[in-house]
């Protein structure tokens, strides 16, 4: 298999015409190296909402026509038009804990929920080396909301947030690495060259779970974040000991 981490999968199918023709709209392969990622990056930041999808494992091209996603999904997006300009790019799984979703998911279900969710961000080769792209995870108006109605707070682990700084968290590109949920990793795979190896191997809510997540459990986390967006942000129990990793718990444990 090749290694300049250029090349095309079933996930990062980026010479599908939707992807082919959002890239010439824009006008992106006109742009230098460096604008070529903002570029790709700003559009699955914002253009992109923050939300859930049916499935981690969906092709670039789907993401592109929900119009929404999570880290997992957006960062598939993210490096197929990355690739389709021909930056080299890589993906890096891990886990999160639970914790940092609480709020999007609802308190009813949240304990049923599994401990460790498969999270990724994507790493890109700039200017000799590789830089960490995580911070595309919230559009605009989730960080807005979350940001006025935390104005005191600097670390959160909650709401789909993993941050030590929520008022100013490196999201921008700036032609350096970006983070908006590093805080509640608690597992590293390591890298691989695409998504598709990951999820090979790495596959969460399957089964009768799984159906339910997709037919009920996501749409109903999907209100939530857009009620989120509109600035009505939903109620945690247990306080501010449920706003920080669980790391910062006493009684945390590593995760297996």
């Amino acid at each position: 298999m090749s290694h300049d981490y250029l090349y095309e999968t079933p996930l990062l199918d980026y010479r599908t015409p939707a992807i082919q023709g959002l890239i010439a709209r824009r006008g992106w392969t006109d742009l230098s190296y460096e604008d070529r990622i903002g570029a790709a990056y700003d559009f699955v930041r914002n253009d992109i909402l923050f939300g859930y999808n049916a499935d981690d494992a969906l092709p670039a091209s789907c993401v592109l026509a929900d119009g929404y996603g999570q880290c997992n999904t957006k960062a598939t997006l993210l490096m197929a038009l990355l690739r389709a300009l021909e930056v080299s790019c890589r993906f890096h799984g891990f886990t999160i804990d639970k914790g940092l979703q609480r709020g999007v998911v609802p308190e009813l279900i949240y304990p049923l929920a599994p401990r460790n969710i498969i999270h990724s961000w994507v790493e890109v080769q700039h200017a000799g080396a590789w830089l960490d792209l995580e911070g595309f995870i919230l559009d605009e108006g989730v960080l807005t909301a979350l940001q006025t109605a935390f104005p005191e707070r600097d670390t959160l682990c909650a709401y789909g947030a993993g941050t030590d700084d929520l008022q100013k968290p490196d999201v921008a590109w700036i032609g350096q690495s970006t983070y908006i949920q590093k805080t509640g990793i608690n597992r590293d795979f390591g890298v691989c060259d695409s998504p598709d190896t990951f999820y090979a191997e790495h596959r969460q809510l399957t089964g009768l779970r799984g159906l339910i997540y997709r037919r009920v459990i996501r749409h109903w986390m999907n209100r939530r974040v857009g009620q989120m967006r509109e600035g009505v942000i939903p109620v945690i129990l247990g306080g501010a000991a449920s706003l920080v990793p669980a790391s910062s718990h006493p009684d945390a444990t590593e995760a297996a």
